[in-house]
């Protein structure tokens, strides 16, 4: 394990396994007042599913699909404000997750979007109960694994990971809050 990175930027990350409250706890967050940017593969979904595609047709290539997300999240992370306190819906390192169940963490783009990433805290929020939606691929056994690789992904590059026990929406608020 690294020693710990010093942030230079004042963004949280709300991160963990597909149905784990992400999302949910997100917009608790906003109500209250904080600048919130959701999940860039939901995002990119749903802009392409009101082309007419299918999931099936966007994610025939997975690998081709997360290399896509990853090149959205390095683009957007780039035009934000260092200063600015910002939480986001999953980071770079999410995607180290995904390609490392492809055996695909390796890439090339990976490594180089990795190696200036940064966060000031990463709070990963336990899986609640998986439930299948439109845009969810994974089964339930592959959420658990993702879970461990998403804190894995995160801790290796030295980036402090704050675990969001099961609890109520507002509860796990209040814990990010009083975690910041």
């Amino acid at each position: 394990m690294k020693s710990q990175k010093l942030s230079q930027n004042n963004w949280y990350v709300v991160t963990g396994a597909p149905s784990s409250g992400k999302t949910t706890t997100l917009e608790f967050i906003e109500k209250d007042g904080f600048k919130v940017f959701y999940e860039w593969a939901r995002i990119y979904i749903d802009a392409e599913m009101k082309k007419g595609r299918t999931l099936g047709e966007i994610r025939k290539d997975e690998l081709d699909f997360q290399k896509k997300i990853l090149k959205l999240k390095v683009d957007f992370e780039k035009k934000l404000n260092p200063k600015e306190l910002i939480f986001m819906e999953r980071g770079i390192p999410d995607s180290t997750a995904y390609m490392k169940m492809m055996g695909a963490h390796n890439d090339k783009s990976l490594q180089r979007a990795l190696k200036n990433c940064q966060y000031k805290k990463v709070f990963l929020v336990e899986l609640i109960k998986y439930e299948i939606d439109y845009a969810r691929t994974e089964s339930q056994e592959e959420a658990i694994l993702l879970d461990n690789l998403l804190e894995e992904s995160y801790v290796s590059l030295g980036i402090e990971v704050v675990r969001v026990p099961k609890m109520s929406v507002e509860e796990r608020v209040k814990f990010i809050k009083n975690n910041l």
